[in-house]
């Protein structure tokens, strides 16, 4: 029972965590599930103090690991669409967890002074019925990749 309490405190806290801006909401569901898991695996390591001090662990770790996979989901899906779409065409895809939105649309592309392919794009996020919208530079690596330049 006392363990069952300290997953759903640590899940509560973690809570105004995930309302901060500065992650897409793909991170913070990946963040919050993550620890959630985490919680749960730590729960069943030790006893007592050494129980509690696992479930915090599981929980920490899990939600770094869930917010870090999610983030790479959405990287991919930004470079898919650096690697293959025209100028002007756009890729979008949606968060089915939370109802946001994302478009990537490449706007240009060029050769920069050091002969790398670059390509400029614009981001736009839709979170709760309000846009959000950013735009930068990415240049293609030697290993395929593309890297962001701002």
């Amino acid at each position: 029972m006392r363990n069952g309490f300290i997953i759903v405190l640590i899940g509560l806290l973690m809570i105004p965590v995930a309302g901060c801006r500065t992650q897409s909401d793909r991170e913070h569901v990946g963040s919050v599930v993550g620890g959630a898991i985490g919680g749960v695996l730590g729960s069943t390591v030790g006893k007592g103090v050494g129980r509690t001090a696992a479930i915090v662990a599981g929980t920490v770790a899990g939600s770094l690991l869930g917010r870090e996979i999610a983030r790479q989901a959405d990287e991919a899906r930004a470079q898919r669409a650096l690697e293959y779409n025209y100028d002007g065409q756009s890729s979008s895809w949606n968060n089915p967890n939370t109802g946001a939105n994302f478009t990537t649309t490449p706007t240009s592309t060029y050769l920069n002074a050091a002969g790398e392919n670059c390509r400029e794009y614009q981001h736009d996020i839709y979170i709760d019925g309000k846009r959000e919208n950013g735009q930068g530079t990415a240049c293609r690596q030697p290993d395929g990749s593309w890297r962001m330049m701002d």
